[in-house]
């Protein structure tokens, strides 16, 4: 454990990756605590020991102007600036009090001396551009954000939701500092909601700028999510395509998490539930002939007694050079608090799951709902909710 969360003015309820920056320190992201409505932090290494600075807690602007509840990952750009969303606060929106706001997109700009500098470049909530922003941002070649909403927009009218039912958005630099927002995508805009809804996971960009993510809910069949794809064309069109849906009944899972890409162009991620017990998969995507693309069920959670190789991942996973997955999962283990997981490929086209750490609970931590970082050193790092005392969280290291 690296550290623990929960003492004032200190964050609490890790939900979302750590990342790394080139010195070695860690940077996240905790929805709660702070000043109210949760912070950005930072962990230095030295001497083999671990120190928190809170870079910035939310809720500092009267209604929470500045965001609220970060749930988001966050990302650097080439300067070290930070980049993410939080679910609620800013300047639009009819939440109660004192977080009215439906959600922001904000940079944190480091300050030669004292704390780092916050600027909102969106606030979601006017008009139907979109609402609660869940996931974490990704850039463009040309300096674009592009993330997604789980709810807002002008999708609606089937399936599990009636209205507002999330959005790709894109944000462009422009003159004078300012950002311009345009929506690429709203979902539940087809018959039934086949496109699928609320997006709650970062989208992936290809070289070519092509968009990946997923959906919770949605699709034609079993209203278990989908994979979905985003294509630039001429005049700033995007189009839409359905890539794979989901089916918690059958084995190929269902409410998937975000993506990665392989050097091949095949997509990886698990699921919450589906399969064995309805305890979730971890699964590969891959493009065909056609445009079609084909699934491929690598691991079926809870295949072991009493579910000791872990059940239902909302965990992103991610590659080590061998070519090894990993990833976590909020439920099974020794102790059914979660574990931590490594895939790894054979000739035969299998794949085999071994629990590298098991979750105790308590101070060890509980229900790691993030994906996992690693480090050159094949170190992973993560976060977990669960924690000490009234289980605030922890920030823990798995080391080879």
């Amino acid at each position: 454990m690296l550290y623990s969360f929960g003492t004032f003015p200190d964050g609490y309820t890790p939900s979302a990756e750590l990342v790394l920056d080139g010195s070695g320190n860690l940077y996240g992201t905790t929805v709660e605590g702070g000043l109210g409505g949760g912070t950005v932090f930072k962990l230095t290494q030295s001497n083999g020991q671990w120190a928190e600075t809170i870079i910035y807690s939310f809720c500092q602007q009267n209604s929470c102007a500045d965001g609220g509840f970060p749930y988001s990952t966050l990302i650097f750009d080439t300067a070290g600036n930070l980049y993410g969303t939080t679910e609620q606060g800013g300047a639009y929106g009819s939440n109660s009090p004192p977080l009215e706001g439906d959600g922001v997109v904000f940079e944190l700009t480091p300050q030669p001396t004292g704390p780092w500098t916050e600027t909102v470049l969106h606030s979601f909530g006017n008009g139907t551009d979109g609402i609660a922003p869940l996931a974490g941002l990704v850039f463009d070649k040309s300096g674009n954000l592009y993330g997604t909403t789980a709810a807002g927009g002008t999708g609606g009218g089937g399936g599990n939701c009636s209205a507002s039912c999330g959005t790709v958005f894109e944000l462009s630099p422009a003159a004078g500092g300012q950002w311009t927002e345009n929506v690429l995508y709203n979902f539940c805009s087809q018959a039934a909601c086949a496109d699928g809804i609320e997006p709650m996971s970062a989208l992936i960009i290809d070289t070519a700028g092509n968009l990946y993510g997923t959906t919770f809910e949605g699709g034609d069949t079993g209203n278990d999510g989908t994979a979905f794809e985003l294509t630039p064309g001429e005049n700033s069109q995007w189009t839409w395509k359905l890539l794979y849906t989901f089916h918690e009944s059958l084995t190929n899972g269902g409410s998937p998490s975000g993506l990665i890409m392989d050097k091949s162009g095949n997509l990886y991620g698990t699921t919450e539930f589906g399969a064995n017990g309805n305890n979730g998969v971890a699964f590969e995507l891959s493009p065909g002939s056609g445009g079609q693309w084909t699934e491929n069920v690598l691991y079926l959670f809870c295949s072991q007694a009493n579910c000791l190789d872990g059940g239902a991942s909302r965990s992103p996973l991610v590659f080590d050079n061998a070519g090894n997955l990993y990833g976590t999962t909020i439920l099974g283990g020794t102790s059914q608090f979660g574990v931590v997981f490594g895939l790894t490929p054979a000739r035969t086209g299998t794949w085999t799951e071994v629990p590298i750490y098991n979750f105790l609970g308590g101070e060890e931590g509980s229900d790691p709902v993030a994906g996992l970082i690693l480090d050159a050193n094949g170190n992973l790092y993560g976060v977990a909710p669960g924690g000490p005392g009234p289980e605030l969280g922890i920030v823990f290291e798995v080391s080879p």
